[in-house]
């Protein structure tokens, strides 16, 4: 496929180029804020009666988490519309902390953690970058790689949900705003239930315009976050004192018997917004090109990214075929050799046994 080809078939992928963004899923934030203004300094007061109230009431959103974060397409996002607008000033009182498995190329105004979000130490390090505060805004747009199982998909994509939710527990401020990623399918409903048990404020699947109408993609919104469900029959001291840092416990924290009690039969019929202009550009329509378009190169290609070492493998494989097949190419051409020589030498030594009986 050609480099113009796909400019052509997603018109975001060379819109994100062209205006900087490394990649198309920026978009889709963008769409979310202009719907739901999760960006606006009331983004917690859509709270219902039970819900508990913010730390702080209608104060401007300082303190957001990006989970899953690389490229940063959501990060520089958030770098541009809480961060560059402000004053130099104001710029110090805004945290915006990126956190992935992956390395990321730097942001302005963005802290990044190369970490595992089901890790307690991660958690620790996110309060530890916002002065022992809690987060306002917490983003998750990752998703694992699909297989076109949609059962699989969307089952894998819950269980990142679950590792983001786990993490919110400890990092999300009471009355906090949570966006993420999911796989809609029969069970859509049913995670909507189990998310309506965290938070008091609207729950409800937004589909950003920029989302493909084939893709299962959406995301779900919830707002007015009433605070961890933790298990009662853990202590800090007693849980923890056995085991590193670095596992993956955060899992334990959570009373899990309030999601088990939701079954099937307690599915949730959760509402269904399109975000994003309906005339603005379609996302499965293929648009041509000018004469004169340029095909621009990414905007940052990925740091060390997993599939680096595969790429490293394929390549020196593809040099040591390319050398075996010209020295079985060489050795050839020595055996004809060889062949040759061996034959004249034969023609130059032959002699006719009559004349040798004479």
């Amino acid at each position: 496929m050609g480099k113009s080809s796909r400019d052509k078939r997603d018109i975001y992928y060379r819109l994100a180029k062209e205006e900087g963004w490394r990649a198309r899923s920026a978009y889709k934030l963008l769409q979310i804020d202009d719907e739901y203004g999760i960006f606006s300094s009331d983004q917690s007061s859509n709270c219902h009666l039970f819900c508990f109230p913010p730390s702080t009431e209608n104060a401007p959103l300082e303190r957001v988490v990006d989970l899953c974060a690389a490229p940063g397409s959501w990060s520089q996002v958030l770098s541009k519309r809480l961060w560059e607008s402000k004053s130099p000033k104001d710029k110090k009182s805004v945290k915006i902390v990126a956190v992935d498995l992956q390395a990321m190329a730097p942001i302005p105004g963005v802290i990044q953690i190369q970490g595992d979000i089901t890790s307690q130490d991660t958690a620790q390090q996110i309060i530890k970058h916002f002065d022992g505060k809690l987060a306002q805004l917490v983003v998750c747009d990752g998703a694992p790689d699909v297989t076109g199982l949609h059962d699989l998909d969307e089952y894998v994509q819950s269980h990142l949900i679950l590792a983001a939710i786990t993490i919110c527990s400890r990092v999300l401020e009471l009355g906090g705003t949570f966006v993420a990623k999911v796989f809609r399918g029969r069970d859509s409903g049913l995670l909507g239930s189990q998310l309506r048990l965290l938070f008091s404020g609207d729950v409800s699947f937004a589909k950003p315009r920029a989302s493909r109408n084939s893709s299962l993609e959406s995301f779900v919104v919830c707002r007015g976050f009433m605070g961890p469900r933790l298990r009662t029959d853990l202590k800090p001291s007693t849980s923890f004192e056995n085991h590193s840092s670095n596992d993956s416990l955060l899992l334990l924290w959570y009373d899990k018997d309030n999601f088990e009690d939701v079954n099937s039969s307690q599915q949730a019929l959760l509402p269904f917004i399109a975000c994003g202009d309906l005339r603005g550009f379609d996302p499965d329509v293929t648009y041509t090109l000018d004469p004169d378009h340029i095909v621009k190169p990414p905007v940052q290609v990925p740091v060390d990214p997993a599939y680096s070492e595969v790429c490293r493998f394929s390549r020196l494989n593809q040099s040591n075929t390319s050398k075996f097949q010209s020295l079985e190419k060489n050795n050839e051409i020595d055996n004809n050799d060889d062949i040759s020589r061996f034959t004249e030498l034969m023609e130059k030594l032959s002699f006719d046994p009559r004349e040798d009986h004479l």
